[in-house]
């Protein structure tokens, strides 16, 4: 008899299944979407930037964007006041440098111009027409006058507070806007007051006299606070002045004398005679700087450097500077400089002179000390203070370095010079270190 082998295999009814289920598929993993720019308004823009902000931030075309505010405008001017509340509130990028500034394509305060010019073209067609019946009817006349009025204001405030900033327009085009505004409402006042319609003895004339005076005086009204904010500041200066002036002078009868005081007898290595060098330098720095911030050119890093050394050596550094220079304090004399006058604070201490000469080619600095002398040929082969920092750094800069005997054949000079060649005989950096001679700064 035959067995029925998938009936064998079969399971009982109500038997579970040891087969585990098949597993769904997994669902792709979702990818969440780029978060949008900022909404901020580009720093390079036709006018505003307020459509190209837009459009950055929603994704749209900018064309998209500007139809749309010109069909809410014809709902009651509601595209005219968004754009003004975005215009308002929405920031322009954040600029990478200080010369990124905001500039614009579109000549806004000529456009204005124009537009002031064709609705005064129009309130003189309309007074003229209607000259013989109605004498300059106010109806009819006042709109395209007082649109010429907003429109030369507007003209005014524009390059006054907006291309006064831009760098492809600046003063001389606030100027010539603000001339052709007024030359347009000029020519407004001229035919109300002196034309054919004056004639009339209109009240309406009068009317419109005066306010096309007052937008005369609104569009000098800029100019007028510009002025204004000036004369305060100004003013704030000069009483600040009087009272440093003041000051400095009731200090240095008082506290810098005894600050110098203090230094002439405690020595120039003494720690008290350092903090007083410290103290008398700051304030002198406070009092007689006054509110310029310092610049970042080699005197003035040469100067704070001396400072920072007379904190951590037992040395006064003094720093003197002739002429004019526009070598900044990045440069490569800088870095060398600074390092001569680390090695004579370091090995020599005492007074140490530095001495700059700038001037429109070329800068000298001359780093001078009293100390016991070195010559670079008995310095250690590891030690590369002088051979490296010094007069390879001049020589790999384009400049030279000497290093050589300082005045009176005691101590030691270290002169550095970038710019014009050498003249008068001076030797150049290459052979710096065969004509160095014993000295006080050292090696290091």
């Amino acid at each position: 008899m035959s067995t029925n082998v998938q009936g064998a295999h079969a399971p009982e009814p109500g038997a579970v299944s040891a087969r585990p289920p098949a597993a769904a598929p997994s669902a792709a993993p979702s990818v969440a979407p780029p978060p949008r720019p900022r909404l901020s308004r580009p720093r390079s823009c036709m006018a505003t930037g307020v459509s190209a902000g837009l459009a950055t931030h929603l994704g749209w075309p900018v064309g998209v964007v500007r139809a749309i505010f010109v069909v809410l405008a014809l709902f009651s001017g509601l595209g005219i006041l968004l754009y003004f509340w975005f215009w308002a509130f929405m920031p322009f990028e954040v600029a990478t440098s200080e010369s990124d500034t905001v500039t614009r394509s579109a000549p806004v305060g000529w456009g204005l111009v124009v537009l002031s010019a064709l609705a005064a073209g129009l309130a003189l067609y309309l007074g003229r027409n209607n000259y013989y019946y109605e004498a300059w009817p106010f109806a009819e006349v006042a709109p395209p006058l007082l649109a010429a009025i907003a429109l030369a204001v507007a003209a005014s405030f524009w390059v006054t507070f907006v291309d006064r900033i831009d760098p492809e327009r600046g003063r001389r085009t606030e100027k010539l806007v603000r001339t052709a505004v007024t030359v347009v409402l000029g020519v407004l006042v001229i035919s109300v007051l002196f034309g054919p319609f004056a004639a009339q003895r209109s009240i309406y004339a009068i009317v419109y006299a005066l306010l096309l005076l007052l937008g005369i005086a609104l569009v000098f009204a800029p100019v007028l606070l510009r002025l204004w904010r000036e004369l305060g500041a100004e003013r704030t200066r000069r009483v600040r002045e009087e009272q440093r002036s003041e000051i400095a002078a009731h200090l240095h009868d008082s506290v810098l004398q005894t600050l110098a005081l203090i230094q002439n007898r405690a020595g120039a290595s003494s720690e008290v005679a350092r903090i007083a060098r410290a103290q008398e330098r700051e304030l002198r720095s406070w009092l007689f700087e006054a509110d310029a911030p310092a610049d970042s050119d080699l005197a003035t890093d040469l100067r704070d450097w001396a400072a920072a050394l007379e904190l951590d050596y037992p040395v006064r550094v003094d720093v003197v500077v002739v002429g004019e220079s526009g070598e900044r304090a990045s440069g490569e004399i800088a870095a060398a400089a600074r390092e001569a006058m680390l090695n004579a604070a370091r090995h020599a201490g005492g007074e140490v002179s530095v001495y700059i000469e700038g001037t429109a080619h070329a800068v000298e600095v001359f780093v001078r000390d009293r100390g016991p002398g070195f010559a670079v040929a008995d310095v250690a082969a590891d030690r590369l203070g002088v051979r490296e920092s010094i007069i390879g750094r001049m020589r790999r800069a384009g400049g030279s370095a000497t290093v050589g005997v300082g005045a009176g054949g005691t101590g030691t000079e270290v002169r550095l010079r970038f710019g014009a060649p050498l003249t008068n005989g001076a030797k150049p950096a290459a052979s710096a270190e065969q004509t160095t001679q014993n000295g006080a700064t050292t090696g290091g």
